[in-house]
């Protein structure tokens, strides 16, 4: 699953691509992708025009005009890309935007797993995936207090608290594993045992970590490609992640795999010890 990074750099190549275009209107071939009617979204989206796109964690939020906004989780494997209508639409391509230009945006998935949610903008904060996430961590909201509170309630393990949302959005597998190797945490010590330096490293490793993957484009280790169709660049940065049976580059020692809260899960053994 795109995680921040990607999440973030599909944002800002969609909107160089796609904003101010306006809709004439839109095309659904697998209605799954769609959690609201069908007919009434397309019907709402005709005569609309693309005024920005935000993004909250891992969501792209659609600002339409007339105070509309779409909410698009990509999942798995969901993409979207800029094309012409003379171009053959494929077959993992379900949602097609026409443009009054003759472009098209179109949203291929090959598993089917992405949804679109279109609503007045401000629903989006009632939306249950939405509304239970934590600060965006490049915000000036993720704060060292902030997240020292918030890790202290918590006695499962780091790696499942930073996975699941609520304290900090946007962190999937790969950024887990890279942030704690960073700052040499085990991904199974338990959360409210960190030291005020553990926490303090990793919110910085965090902020770090981010910023320099969104620079690189993200990480493209299976499917993942901006919406120019470019493969992103970080996995030729990472630390740990998928280096299992390598070195690690700090101190030489082989770099394990196990699961973690049902996630494939990489560490360096001798200086990520569970205390």
């Amino acid at each position: 699953m795109p995680e921040l990074p990607e999440v973030e750099t599909v944002r800002k190549g969609l909107l160089a691509l796609v904003q101010d275009k306006k809709i004439a209107t839109v095309d659904v071939y697998w209605s799954k992708i769609i959690t609201n009617d069908t007919a009434k979204f397309q019907k709402a989206l005709q005569g609309k025009v693309i005024k920005t796109i935000d993004r909250r964690g891992k969501y792209l939020l659609f600002r339409f005009s007339d105070n509309l906004t779409m909410v698009s989780h990509l999942r798995m494997e969901g993409k979207y890309h800029l094309d012409t209508a003379a171009t053959p639409i494929d077959k993992h391509t379900h949602v097609v935007f026409n443009f009054t230009d003759g472009t098209q945006l179109r949203y291929a998935d090959v598993r089917k797993f992405g949804r679109m949610t279109l609503g007045l903008t401000g629903f989006e904060q009632s939306l249950s995936g939405i509304a239970a996430l934590g600060p965006e961590p490049l915000s000036k909201a993720f704060t060292i207090t902030g997240f020292t509170q918030a890790l202290k309630k918590h006695h499962k393990n780091i790696k499942a608290v930073l996975l699941d949302q609520h304290t900090v959005a946007g962190l999937g597998n790969i950024y887990c594993d890279e942030v704690l190797w960073l700052c040499k945490i085990h991904p199974l010590q338990p959360a409210d045992t960190l030291t005020a330096d553990e926490i303090k490293a990793l919110h910085a490793a965090i902020q770090t970590e981010l910023r320099t993957a969104i620079a690189a484009g993200g990480t493209t280790i299976r499917s993942y490609v901006d919406a120019s169709g470019q493969q992103g660049h970080f996995q030729l940065q990472l630390h740990v992640y998928g280096r299992e049976g390598q070195p690690c580059e700090r101190c030489g020692t082989i770099i394990e795999k196990f699961k973690v809260a049902g996630r494939g899960t990489h560490i360096c053994p001798k200086e990520q010890q569970l205390r």
